[in-house]
């Protein structure tokens, strides 16, 4: 071995080398055996300059004022805002050369790199490129570690400033109960969004405000864009009716319906969406976790605005929040839920609660007797001890009334809906009617929770299971009391056969004349004395829907969601909207990675998905994990732009498509493999697009010559040759590794011939040989 750390001169060629190797080796045989010689030169390009980035260059006039991959509201960045390869390496190789046929001294080479054989290239990766989606991720997640409430990163809470105006306790009730000011079909939406905005300025000073106007105005219009006066018809107000959020089976079907589904998210044109992406532009671009908060605070004023003056949230699909979805999209749902029916009543309709409930089949299935299976509509806030709350609707139609003055002996009836077929009653041959019913009330995850541990601390005994069964049985009751209104001569069994079809068995009998009639009656769990239903069916009383106490208290719902949102601190909000921001992501990049085809991105995205997965449907999700996610997310944004980095420099795109397929497999080479071989060498389509990088850079450097700043394409079109470029198209080896063999008796000329090897690397800061040299010992 020797190794020096730097090249002696006299040996700093192949000439050199050679006379080492056979000086060591000391043959002296006369011709000596030719010696096999295989070369391998390393070039490092480390200027790309000549080169197009592919990132997009900021938009000057867009609201983020010439930030670098700054988007629009609604969109994430993606992208390097480094190049993310720092070096292409670049080996030329002639793998099997013989004394004499080449020339290498400190005159004169023959080792031209455009004449190698066989060229191979890799490429340098930069360590932790900064990109623009990872930034958003890493920024957004660690607001979800912070500790301090929305008081402290604002001041004194403005929300609260607002509601001591009005803090007379006495004046409750009044507020709660007296009519809106302004016709609802009178009022713009736009209006409402800006008075919103005016009560909380109230009480900021503009300078103080982490949120512009400019900027608040923007976010606001994005987040509710039914202000916008040019989108209402006739200056009346186009409620969810037109607004996003119903998933159709085209929806359920799509990619972004199972993203959804799958990281407990909320559907891409939903307001939750649209505010996880708002909150990370803005805590990027405006101001960090105040101007979070300050959105926060408009966001709850505007709910409360518009719970209080009937007006639908725009975004959110109507009915009962979705379970599926994370936690804060079913809150803003139940919001939703309840400004539907304070609307529907405040206005006189008819609710969406009050439509027949279709119990029919093997999918609806009475309780077992004793004690009343939990049902997620069931709400045993209902049993509360104010006798007061009516479930109000209009049961006395037109039609309804004409029907009930055309049957003089109904006169009683109240809340009918509709005829159930040709069903009679069991006590008379009058139709069986369908009443009008409340619908079960909506509940969140978290209610639904927190029922379930309210059933479960009443124990097993027998108080207990009462208790558990009354309140369970909320809907029975009231559907029961709306029957018996509905069908004033009904009996139980007439309840049964509507509500419960599989509890009532019929039967084939033949009676004493030989005739074959059909018989039914109630199943056995229902016969058994002091069940439940039984028990129910006494209790109820003959009382229509609208006279019934309403198993939904909007009011109180409503109040209850909008407390919630105003307690809630930026870090429980980020983690509320963190699952809409991961979604976001991985739309992102599999958006991107679909122009790019990368096999490796497509199967880690489907792992880090699952893994991302099991973590969000978790009741309290590890951060650190979830932290493991987001900086694999980082990782394949890396890839991608290392993607496109390559393809812009490697021309990809070019106008002859052979080339160009080829070129694509020799860069999604370079991404997967470590070292890539170019075919043809320096000929090929990927050698010639190496050539002219070097040639830039070399010209580059060098601005002594006014044709070195031509670009590799201007050279084509100025006719320089390659002889008169020949000196500057590569810069000198960055390292040479040169492998000397040959087979020659040692140590007598009439030894067996041995092989003998010398293997030697050049660099600009080392000299290293190791030879193996071999001897015959038999006759010596």
């Amino acid at each position: 071995m020797v190794h020096l750390r730097k090249v002696p001169s006299q040996y700093n060629h192949l000439s050199g080398l050679l006379d080492i190797f056979k000086n060591k080796i000391g043959c002296t045989l006369t011709p000596m055996p030719p010696i096999s010689i295989a070369i391998r030169f390393t070039y490092v390009l480390q200027d790309w300059q000549q080169c197009s980035w592919p990132q997009q260059p900021p938009d000057f006039d867009a609201l983020l004022a010439g930030e670098v991959g700054g988007v629009e509201f609604g969109k994430l960045p993606f992208g390097a805002c480094e190049d993310p390869i720092s070096e292409l390496h670049l080996s030329t190789t002639w793998p099997n050369l013989t004394e004499g046929i080449v020339v290498d001294n400190d005159v004169y080479s023959d080792l031209d790199p455009l004449q190698a054989p066989h060229w191979s290239v890799r490429v340098r990766k930069a360590e932790n490129p900064q990109c623009l989606l990872g930034d958003f991720l890493m920024e957004f997640f660690k607001l979800c570690c912070r500790k301090e409430t929305t008081e402290e990163i604002l001041g004194k809470n403005s929300v609260e400033e607002d509601g001591k105006e009005n803090s007379d306790i006495t004046q409750a009730l009044s507020k709660l109960t007296e009519p809106t000011a302004v016709p609802i079909h009178k009022l713009s939406v736009s209006n409402m969004v800006h008075s919103a905005r005016k009560r909380i300025r109230r009480h900021r000073r503009i300078e103080e405000s982490p949120l512009s106007n400019d900027v608040l105005n923007s976010i606001l219009l994005y987040l509710f864009p039914d202000a916008a006066l040019d989108k209402l018809d006739s200056g009346d107000v186009k409620f969810t009716q037109h607004s996003p959020g119903r998933n159709t089976q085209k929806d359920k079907d799509s990619e972004d319906y199972a993203f959804c589904n799958q990281l407990k998210s909320a559907p891409s044109d939903s307001l939750t969406y649209r505010l996880a992406l708002c909150m990370c532009l803005v805590n990027i671009y405006h101001g960090g976790v105040r101007a979070v908060a300050h959105l926060w605070q408009e966001f709850v004023l505007e709910m409360r605005y518009r719970w209080e003056n009937n007006c639908l949230i725009y975004g959110l699909a109507g009915g009962a929040p979705d379970l599926r979805c994370c936690l804060l999209h079913q809150k803003l749902q139940m919001l939703n839920c309840c400004i539907e029916r304070k609307k529907a009543r405040d206005d006189g309709k008819k609710t969406e609660g009050a439509t027949e409930r279709k119990r029919a089949g093997p999918e609806v299935v009475g309780p077992p007797v004793g004690s009343v299976e939990v049902s997620p509509g069931k709400s045993w806030d209902s049993w509360s001890d104010s006798e007061d709350e009516f479930f109000e609707c209009l049961s006395d139609t037109d039609e309804m009334k004409e029907e009930t003055e055309k049957t003089p002996n109904k006169s009683k009836a109240e809340g009918r809906l509709q005829p159930h077929g040709k069903l009679t009653l069991m006590n008379s041959h009058e139709p069986l009617y369908i009443p009008i019913t409340q619908e079960p009330a909506p509940m969140t995850e978290d209610l639904l929770e927190e029922q379930s541990e309210v059933l479960a601390k009443l124990g097993t005994s027998a108080e207990g299971a009462q208790l558990r069964a009354r309140m369970q049985s909320a809907c029975l009751l009231s559907d029961m009391e709306s029957f018996k209104a509905a069908n004033p001569c009904c009996s139980l069994q007439d309840f049964v056969r509507w509500y419960s079809p599989r509890d009532y068995v019929e039967e084939e009998v033949t009676d004493e004349a030989g005739r074959t009639i059909v018989r039914g009656d109630l199943s056995a769990r229902m016969k058994i004395p002091g069940n439940m239903w039984e028990e129910a069916w006494e209790t109820a009383k003959a009382t229509p829907a609208r006279r019934q106490k309403r198993l939904f208290d909007d009011t109180k719902e409503a109040e209850k969601v909008l407390h919630y949102l105003v307690v809630q601190k930026p870090a429980d909000l980020m983690r509320h909207l963190l699952p809409c921001v991961l979604h976001a992501s991985f739309l992102k990049i599999k958006d991107e990675e679909s122009t790019e085809d990368i096999p490796s991105v497509r199967k880690t995205i489907q792992q880090v998905t699952a893994q991302a997965s099991k973590l969000l449907h978790q009741p309290s999700p590890d951060i650190k994990k979830l932290e493991d996610v987001i900086n694999q997310m980082m990782s394949l944004e890396a890839v991608i732009a290392r993607a496109r980095s390559l393809k812009a420099k490697f021309g990809v795109a070019g106008p002859e498509k052979d080339d160009c397929e080829e070129l694509e497999r020799f860069v999604s080479c370079l991404l997967e493999e470590p070292e890539v071989s170019v075919i043809g060498a320096g000929r090929g389509p990927a050698g010639n697009i190496i050539h002219k990088l070097f040639v830039g850079s070399q010209r580059l450097a060098d601005c002594s010559d006014e044709a070195a700043l031509l670009s590799p394409m201007e050279e084509e079109t100025a006719g320089v040759t390659d002889d008169k470029k020949a000196v500057v198209d590569f810069p000198a080896p960055a390292g040479r590794e040169i492998l000397l063999r040959t087979c020659v008796p040692r140590p007598a000329p009439y030894s067996k011939a041995l092989p003998q090897r010398l293997f030697c690397v050049l660099t600009r800061e080392e000299f290293r040989l190791a030879g193996a040299f071999s001897s015959d010992t038999s006759f010596f």
